[in-house]
């Protein structure tokens, strides 16, 4: 077994540890499967030290922030790993922003070196001049038409072999960025140490992956539920990965993925589970018989949603909650011991508790705010002493979630801080409202946010997003609001439902309710 607690690890540890411990043990087996490479444990190996080498050679030391800008594919495994092997940190950026948001991001975590795929460079060209501390961009799958360096020609002057910068322990070896639902991105940097124990928590403990899995992820790399679910997890106890560059948001391309590349273990955010579901011939068409555990974060997974799946597959989803600033999962159901519509029972390893707003422990069955202690959580974010003091209370993490726990130790999400409505003196939560709406056959997802009335009192408004081939008729809104009545105290019921395409999303597949606001 590995690690449980900091103290179990070296106190010099490089989390390039994560993959070379299969180079000692598994050197031949398959480590990366995508539909461009394939690549067994060994050779993954010798990449990761040739992208060391070759930025080293640019002048990147111990401590240096390397940006990472690129699809899920080997080459930015490789170069995630050579940061982290020369004791460098590695900020992975979404690939979906704006070229505004690289220039904060670029700028706020000091990047030295920005590595991009040539796909996204004139994401970052409007923005390169005047960065604060960029020196150099790396283009991969470059043409030389640029000014850029050239990540395979960097590569190919590299040696194949580089021990590990003898970093500390408690050392910073990599930067996320939250998905923005609000505000600025926040830099959250995470130590060597993090990496390993969420492994041993989660991806072996809890979730019971092996040696023989393959994981994907619908969640691309540059989030830690991407990270950590498809890339840190697996290589830990020796399974395999499967990468796919393509957009989380086509439930044909998922499953097509699943039918070809044949995945044990499975990740994605509710909404991608209800968009695969509404795919028609989703079981019929594309075979997914290899899979033997399906995970769901990143926000409440609807009960309904679980039962459909479960229905149509004969899988359980065991779902949780996680955080970037805690790297990864915290709460989970586990396989065999599932509730549906809970997060599940805490993690060994962390502790949580659920708050009043003076900080006092609430009875079970009330409703407060979550905090969660363990040797994962980040100490801050980068540059925002505000928000890093609001979050970070000592030992204990202020998730921003909304809980409460049953008489079984089961926990159960009652949305965002920011999310709950109060509706005549009685908080309402919106994951409740939606779970409820989501079970009817018409709707595959909906959210719901708060609206003022005519007396600028709030009350709950839906936007729902309804199946192929349901007619958006004058009676549906009363009928869906009938349903709710029927199945809820009538002061939850939406009082407004607004029909959509589609609801705003991040590129995790969180709602982001502030847009709908």
């Amino acid at each position: 077994m590995g690690a449980v607690k900091a103290a179990d690890l070296p106190l010099r540890y490089n989390a390039v540890d994560v993959l070379e411990r299969n180079v000692r043990g598994r050197p031949d087996e398959v480590a990366l499967t995508s539909e461009a490479r394939t690549l067994t444990f060994a050779e993954v190996s010798a990449e990761v030290n040739r992208a060391a080498g070759a930025l080293a050679r640019l002048g990147v030391r111990r401590g240096d922030t390397v940006a990472l800008l690129a699809p899920d594919s080997a080459e930015w495994v490789a170069i995630y790993f050579g940061v982290i092997k020369l004791g460098a940190v590695a900020a992975s950026f979404n690939t979906l922003l704006t070229p505004s948001e690289y220039a904060y991001m670029l700028d706020d975590c000091g990047a030295r070196v920005l590595v991009v795929d040539r796909t996204l460079l004139e994401r970052v060209e409007p923005v390169r001049a005047g960065r604060l501390w960029l020196e150099e961009v790396v283009v991969i799958g470059g043409d030389g038409a640029t000014s850029c360096r050239r990540y395979e020609a960097l590569l190919a002057e590299a040696s194949p072999q580089r021990e590990a910068a003898p970093t500390h322990r408690d050392d910073v070896c990599c930067v996320n960025y939250s998905s923005g639902t609000t505000g600025e991105p926040k830099g959250i940097p995470h130590a060597h140490k993090d990496l390993p124990l969420t492994a041993e928590l989660v991806g072996r403990r809890t979730l019971g992956l092996r040696p023989g899995d393959r994981t994907f992820a619908v969640a691309k790399l540059f989030f830690t539920f991407g990270t950590g679910g498809n890339l840190v997890f697996p290589w830990w106890v020796g399974a395999g990965i499967v990468l796919h560059p393509g957009s989380p948001r086509d439930p044909r391309a998922v499953l097509s993925v699943i039918h070809r590349f044949r995945p044990t273990v499975f990740y994605t955010a509710p909404t991608g589970y209800a968009a695969m579901l509404a795919t028609p011939g989703m079981t019929s068409e594309w075979d997914l018989s290899s899979l033997r555990l399906c995970v769901s974060a990143g926000e409440a997974l609807p009960e309904p949603v679980w039962r459909r799946w479960h229905q149509a597959t004969g899988l359980e989803i065991l779902d949780g909650i996680g955080s970037t600033e805690n790297y990864h999962m915290f709460i989970a159901n586990r396989p065999g011991e599932v509730r549906p519509g809970s997060s599940g029972r805490p993690i060994d390893g962390y502790q949580v508790r659920i708050v009043d707003e003076d900080g006092r422990d609430v009875t079970p069955g009330e409703v407060g705010n979550l905090l969660v202690r363990g040797e994962t959580a980040a100490q801050l974010y980068l540059h925002q002493v505000e928000r890093s003091r609001r979050a970070f209370r000592g030992e204990w993490l202020d998730t921003g979630d909304k809980y409460y726990v049953d008489a079984d130790g089961y926990y159960w999400h009652a949305g965002r801080s920011d999310d709950m409505l109060k509706v005549g003196g009685i908080w309402v939560s919106p994951v409740e409202v939606e779970s409820c709406l989501v079970s009817h056959p018409a709707v595959i997802e909906c959210a719901v946010v708060g609206q003022p009335d005519a007396d600028d009192l709030v009350k709950p408004k839906a936007f729902v997003v309804l199946r192929d081939g349901t007619a958006e008729d004058g009676g549906l809104a009363a009928l869906l609001t009938a349903w709710c009545v029927e199945r809820m105290a009538p002061y939850k019921r939406p009082r407004w439902i607004e029909f959509v395409t589609e609801l705003p999303k991040t590129a995790t597949g969180k709602v982001q309710r502030y847009r709908l606001r």
